[in-house]
């Protein structure tokens, strides 16, 4: 009889013991701060469903749920081309600054040369200036090349950026020298051993700076903003804000069209998320 119990009574234990007062206080207060930043997301979308006349009432489930918001927004040609601005730019950029960020990184990582120090704290200082600062440059230069309301101007701040130089060289230097001699041996020219060894070993990192690089100039407006003065060359943010101006600020509207607006970023994340956290196990292995 005891053998039989014994099991029971243990497992038992077992599942008294898992339920500790501070795990139960941690996922009560993860719980709390998920409800907290998932809470705007859910009034956004349920603003989006709502008419004009329901948009004061703070129910998050709309007495009358309406699509009819989604079709004027979708409707509108200025909206379709202010998406495709957004997604032109943030594509762009973001394979722009994949390539060169992790060039310059494999570079700083891997290579001895005079100077190599002072280069990589050049770039890093660069973080500490405020973009406020450097806008009225950005925009000198825009001016004299003529880029001013062009896709160029708009891209060109982000296609090399600081963060992901030293985010690359950081996980470069993790790569073993050994890999990259043996390749050498093989007959494989530099450009070759940054493209088919280094690269694929460090994916993880390509992964965290092209969702950041592409949420970053996703959501951009002030520079936007700044270097442009025709309509068509408008990004998403930059014309939901013209637009609310203009229809007297028809918050359904706003709302439907940063639903619409999330939609390439989650699509992003959902896709290179698991290498993300391929990248974190492999890490926590090694450690």
């Amino acid at each position: 009889m005891t053998t039989v119990a014994d099991p029971q009574a243990a497992e038992h234990r077992l599942n008294r013991a898992a339920i500790r007062p501070g795990r139960i206080i941690t996922w009560t207060l993860l719980f709390i701060g998920g409800v907290i930043m998932v809470t705007p997301l859910l009034y956004m979308l349920s603003t989006s469903l709502k008419s004009a006349g329901q948009i004061y009432d703070l129910q998050l489930i709309p007495a009358n749920p309406t699509l009819n918001n989604y079709i004027a927004v979708l409707s509108d040609g200025r909206f379709m081309r202010w998406f495709f601005n957004s997604t032109f730019i943030a594509v762009c950029s973001t394979l722009s600054a994949v390539f060169f960020d992790s060039m310059v990184g494999y570079t700083l990582a891997k290579f001895q040369f005079r100077g190599r120090f002072l280069v990589f704290i050049a770039i890093l200082s660069t973080l500490m200036i405020p973009t406020e600062m450097l806008v009225i440059p950005w925009y000198l230069m825009s001016a004299q090349l003529g880029w001013i309301n062009t896709y160029w101007g708009i891209m060109f701040p982000g296609m090399i950026t600081a963060f992901g130089v030293f985010l690359m060289k950081q996980f470069f230097e993790s790569v073993p020298d050994d890999f990259l001699e043996a390749a050498r041996i093989d007959g494989l020219n530099e450009f070759q051993i940054w493209w088919k060894v280094a690269m694929p070993l460090v994916t993880p990192a390509i992964s965290a700076l092209a969702i950041f690089t592409f949420l970053g100039n996703w959501t951009a407006f002030f520079w936007p903003l700044i270097v442009t003065n025709s309509r068509e060359l408008y990004t998403l943010p930059v014309g939901l804000s013209s637009f609310a101006v203009e229809q007297s600020i028809q918050w359904e509207m706003i709302m439907t069209g940063a639903a619409l607006a999330t939609i390439p970023t989650l699509i992003v994340f959902l896709v290179l998320q698991r290498y993300i956290v391929r990248g974190v196990m492999l890490a926590g292995l090694k450690g």
